[in-house]
């Protein structure tokens, strides 16, 4: 419930019944959908209550809980509209849905065993239907086996955590070299045993989206380490539908004649980069280099939608993904909007549709590299367009010319030419977007790692001054060039001798040089100096990745942003006494010869890599406050934006921010929509209807 209005009128028909009247679709009309729930605690209880006719059965739900957008095929919402419509209701079930007082009154998804939907598992020993299929998965998980469980928006894989085998041969088979894996803890107890819980945290696990909560992890309690390597953190969630409280159930008579281990790796059933499965058949074809056996039911997925990633600041939610518990539950804008689609940015994608005043953004479509991800992508602009009843009449895509995003864009279904947004402007836009501002300038601080400049090169630690409709670059961090162009993404010792090279700092002696391949050293040199598949960037996402190269923390990476992720933890505990490196500035923009000097002369003095990294996170808080106090000297303005992937990192942000207050700035941050990429379509919806309205 978004507003309340009240009418008085007088009728001459007496009403003697309550009654909610069959529904009839009417052209055009819409209504925000409601995001998919958590099994409520009145459904718990009942759950595990042998009196009650659900006892056990794992698709209990009721009006309060359950699964909503991702078995919603049409709207009105009416059973015969959703994936449950192939499930007649038994006279006890529609005696609850339709007796006013009853929690079950109208809940679409409402069955029981005898009517609903049902379980099984396939494996290579005796097939099992119901209660016997989730003893043998519960067996299963001890003994070492990976799973592949059918949830609510897709499939997830599941081992023992604490199985360092399990885990490494899930590594092994799922192609996940080193990004953490998720959790799922049977409890809030089992949770606080490995993690340090503040009281926002608590809320955000035991609430009803449920979504992975990054928590910092006890360094005294430890896991197997390929469960989350070279972090602080861990990712947990817990048990968020019936189906998963019966596989880790720890008191049940009739669940624990089969043990479970009380902590699961819980992570989306996909290879890596690709969709997570949603189908039956596709799971069991797709996924079965990857799990030993399968646990099935018959109640289809009609839309994907992964888990939520979230953390807190202070105590605000910050949504690293933003899907299963709140899309597609939209963004209050404070202007009204034409019909518009825009279809973000090439990785972390979402896609965003407004309608008057109401933003769309979709659950996670995931990154644009392969066939699969781009048929979720089209599928679910077809099912959310149709669902809101969204013809675009405005449609907004990236300036980069590579991306897929934009080329579906300018060929798309609607007919309606794009406007060409730029990435960190989107951005901007959509962090003023995210906190309701009418069209107004800010200071915008768009940090990230890649985003397709106005001069044709790559962007990415940008201080612009934006409104809705427009921009102007202020400052940014000095081009350097990035020999190898997206090799060196993968590569960061191709950024740090690209960037020492360029400036004419010596690095052989400093250590990670040293496992490097001398050969392939000179060819990276060269092709800097002749400009052979080389770009200059003023990322800081590639900075980030630079520093931690030099200081031996990682040379390659296996996930994004895995290197800045390492930098960070290391440097948390130096944080407070650190003091910043030189810097120099050049037209505010940031010169990065002074300060890569001062961090490789702090690598030969064998400084250590976290009080290395400590200094270079305060250096980059420095400039950024710097320019923003010389920005409003000259303009006035005295709102700072911050958005870009560059500010998840916990301890960039909390610096930045601190500083920035303490000088009187009003900062804005994101609060309902990523700060990455996940966010953008938001911002570029928003600029594109400006645009065309000035």
């Amino acid at each position: 419930i978004d507003s309340f209005e009240v009418t008085e009128f007088q009728s001459d028909k007496v009403y003697r019944t309550f009654d909610i009247r069959e529904s009839a679709s009417v052209a055009g009309a819409f209504q925000p959908v409601s995001a998919d729930v958590a099994i409520c605690p009145d459904c718990e209880r009942e759950l595990f209550n042998p009196r009650d006719r659900r006892y056990l059965y794992p698709f209990i739900n009721c009006t309060n809980c359950g699964p909503r957008f991702t078995i919603i095929k049409d709207i009105p919402y009416d059973r015969p509209a959703t994936t449950m419509a192939g499930f007649p209701l038994c006279p006890e079930c529609r005696r609850e849905y339709e007796n006013p007082l009853d929690r079950r009154f109208h809940a679409q998804p409402v069955a029981c065993p005898k009517c609903g939907p049902h379980v099984w598992l396939e494996s290579k020993g005796d097939p099992a239907v119901g209660l016997e299929a989730i003893l043998q998965v519960r067996r299963l998980l001890r003994e070492g086996h990976i799973v592949a469980l059918k949830g609510l928006g897709g499939f997830h894989l599941a081992c023992d955590a604490a199985n360092a085998a399990a885990v490494d041969e899930l590594r092994r088979r799922k192609g996940r070299a080193g990004k953490p894996f998720a959790l799922m803890a049977a409890d809030i107890d089992v949770v606080e045993k490995y993690c340090r819980l503040e009281d926002a945290e608590r809320s955000l696990l035991i609430g009803r989206e449920k979504p992975i909560v990054l928590l910092t992890r006890r360094p005294e309690l430890s896991l197997p380490e390929g469960v989350a390597p070279a972090v602080d953190t861990l990712g947990m969630m817990l048990p968020y539908t019936p189906l998963h409280l019966l596989i880790l159930n720890q008191t049940d008579p009739a669940l624990t004649v089969e043990s479970v281990p009380p902590l699961l790796v819980m992570t989306s059933g996909n290879f890596s980069e690709e969709p997570i499965a949603t189908d039956n058949r596709d799971a069991l074809e797709r996924l079965s280099p990857l799990a030993d056996a399968f646990l099935l039911h018959n109640r289809d997925i009609h839309i994907r939608c992964d888990d939520s990633v979230v953390r807190v600041e202070k105590t605000s939610t910050v949504y690293l993904r933003r899907s299963r518990g709140y899309a597609p539950y939209p963004v209050r804008l404070p202007f009204e909007t034409r019909p518009t689609l825009a279809v973000g940015g090439e990785l972390k994608n979402t896609f965003c549709l407004t309608r008057d005043s109401y933003a769309f953004l979709s659950h996670h479509i995931g990154d644009m590299e392969n066939a699969e991800t781009y048929a979720s992508f089209e599928q679910g602009i077809g099912h959310l367009s149709r669902l809101f009843r969204i013809q675009p009449e405005v449609l907004a895509c990236d300036m980069h010319p590579g991306y897929f995003t934009t080329h579906w864009a300018q060929k798309s279904p609607f007919g309606v030419a794009p406007v060409m947004v730029q990435h960190h402007h989107a951005h901007i836009a959509a962090c003023m977007a995210d906190n309701e501002l009418e069209n107004r300038k800010v200071i915008g601080l768009a940090f990230d790692g890649t985003g397709y400049g106005t001069d044709g090169l790559i962007w990415g630690g940008e201080i612009l001054a934006a409104d809705y409709i427009g921009f102007e670059r202020i400052a940014h961090l000095e081009y350097l060039p990035l020999p190898g162009g997206d090799s060196a993404i993968r590569k960061p010792w191709k950024t740090a001798v690209g960037y020492a090279h360029a400036l004419g700092l010596e690095i052989s002696d400093l250590p990670f040089m040293q496992a490097l391949d001398p050969q392939a050293v000179n060819v990276l040199r060269l092709q800097a100096d002749k400009k052979l598949n080389t770009v200059n960037t003023s990322s800081l996402g590639r900075l980030f990745d630079a520093v931690a190269a030099l200081v031996g923390v990682r040379t390659e990476v296996s996930y994004e942003a895995q290197a800045a992720i390492e930098l960070e933890a290391l440097s948390k505990r130096y944080a407070g006494g650190a003091e910043p490196y030189p810097y120099r500035l050049e037209n505010r923009n940031l010169l990065l010869g002074d300060l890569l000097a001062a961090v490789i002369a702090d690598v030969r003095a064998g400084a250590p890599p976290g009080l290395i990294g400590a200094r270079f996170h305060r250096t980059v808080a420095a400039w950024s406050v710097e320019v923003s106090r010389l920005l409003r000297e000259r303009t006035g303005l005295n709102e700072v934006a911050l958005s870009g992937g560059v500010w998840q990192n916990k301890l960039l942000f909390e610096l930045t921010l601190t500083a920035l207050e303490k000088e009187g700035f009003r900062v804005y941050s994101h609060r309902q929509t990523p700060a990455n990429d996940g966010g953008i379509a938001l911002g570029q919806a928003v600029i594109a209807n400006h645009i065309i309205k000035s």
